[in-house]
């Protein structure tokens, strides 16, 4: 197959032998911007996470080195099948020099494929590790035959992490510990519910009971049978990783039902302070994991911005809420200023990989490293892991809701802002 890899070497190969006969060189980025493709779901379930897009985008353009790019934006609109068709098109059409994705494992995952197949650098956040690398092995369910990818790189954390957070949130609360899982048929929730991996051998070693009814499709308009089972296994506690307009559902549907537990840890649905806001005052004390907050005390190694400066630029210009995705989005293009400031031309995949690999980077996130720090040897080339804590929803007095930090057990340098809450 001829890859656009192999194809940009055979192009450099005449242009070093012009070169020797007395002709001009091709100038593959000299004079030229570096070009970057970025995919994320913009439209489609999967919105929210691209909120801030347009924002970072503009920043980064905006800041010292941003004159240096060209960003090409496209849009999965929320489906798999269309972020493989879109990165296809950067690489093959708009020639970009490496690629750029955010935002659950239905958008990284096949654009990450795509680009080892065509052997083209990406870098891929915002989905747990765990089901970006795991799902994109040729078995996943045979450990034995996963191997790392040649030009695939991560940062995010891990299954591990939001474990670990959400039992304890539940370890400050008087419980049961009977919990009820609402696992989706996708990338995370198969993922999470996972007999190896996921939520239900480290929940059995805790002493914790899970009640698993089995995945759902995505878009259920009807969680009758999730909540019957959990009212019958007296369930006190509810965890997942649906899709935001799924859980709205369900958290309705339960209320409705009169189910109600003293804790709800939901995972990529209730990140976002508008899908909390729909739940109306049914939203209260609701917790979820916390990737990225103003008071973060972390800063951006591309404009010296700290993470509560960060937040209030974007609600300053949108007059929106500050979301999580922001700082991971923003730390997407501080790699691609870090790498591209390390390599003598963005134009050669395998000098780009390699600079990728060797990063070090203070972020808006965190240290950025692929030094297997926290993971198993089979990801630790291709992963790079980022802080994790545990926060809940609190209504405010005139309106709206907040993310409180309310667990920093894995990391007490990040601070908290209350103790967790039952669900009133």
């Amino acid at each position: 197959m001829l890859t656009r890899r192999k194809l940009l070497k055979s192009s450099a190969a005449t242009g070093l032998t012009m070169a020797a006969g007395g002709l001009a060189a091709p100038a593959f980025a000299q004079g030229k911007k570096i070009r970057l493709g970025y995919v994320s779901p913009q439209s489609g379930p999967l919105a929210a996470f691209s909120d801030a897009d347009q924002f970072i985008i503009n920043g980064f353009l905006q800041s010292e080195g941003g004159a240096n790019f060209e960003v090409i934006v496209k849009d999965s609109q929320s489906n798999p099948n269309r972020a493989a068709e879109v990165a296809k098109e950067l690489i093959i059409d708009d020639e970009i020099d490496m690629m750029l994705v955010a935002s659950t494992p239905e958008t990284t995952n096949p654009v990450a494929t795509t680009c080892e197949s065509e052997e083209i650098p990406v870098i891929s956040t915002v989905a747990p590790w765990q089901p970006y690398f795991i799902g994109q092995q040729g078995n996943p369910g045979d450990p034995g035959s996963w191997r790392p990818f040649d030009f695939s790189f991560h940062f995010f954390w891990g299954l591990e992490d939001v474990i670990s957070t959400f039992t304890s949130m539940w370890n400050q609360l008087d419980t049961n510990k009977s919990v009820g899982a609402i696992f989706p048929n996708d990338g995370d929730g198969n993922a999470w519910g996972d007999p190896n991996v996921g939520f239900p051998p480290v929940l059995d070693a805790q002493g914790f009971t899970l009640t698993d009814t089995g995945r759902y499709q995505n878009l259920t308009d009807d969680f009758s049978a999730q909540i019957n089972a959990f009212k019958a296994a007296n369930c006190e506690i509810v965890t997942g990783v649906p899709i935001p307009p799924d859980f709205t559902t369900f958290w309705t549907q339960a209320k409705q039902q009169g189910f109600n537990p003293k804790a709800a840890s939901i995972g990529k649905a209730i990140l976002f302070p508008q899908a909390v806001e729909a739940l109306g005052d049914q939203g209260h004390n609701l917790s979820s994991e916390v990737w990225w907050s103003p008071s973060h005390p972390f800063a951006s190694s591309l404009t010296g911005v700290s993470a509560a400066d960060l937040a209030a630029g974007y609600t300053a210009a949108t007059g929106k809420q500050w979301t999580q995705p922001i700082g991971f989005v923003h730390a997407l293009f501080e790699m691609a200023a870090d790498v591209m400031g390390r390599v003598e031309d963005s134009r050669d995949p395998d000098e780009v990989t390699s600079a990728i690999a060797a990063t070090q980077l203070s972020s808006m996130v965190g240290r950025i490293a692929f030094d297997g720090a926290g993971l198993p040897p089979f990801a630790a080339a291709n992963v790079a892991k980022t802080p994790l804590v545990g926060g809940q929803w609190r209504l405010k007095d005139g309106g709206g809701y907040d993310l409180v930090i309310v667990d920093n057990s894995d990391h007490p340098n990040i601070p908290t802002g209350g103790t967790v809450e039952e669900i009133s």
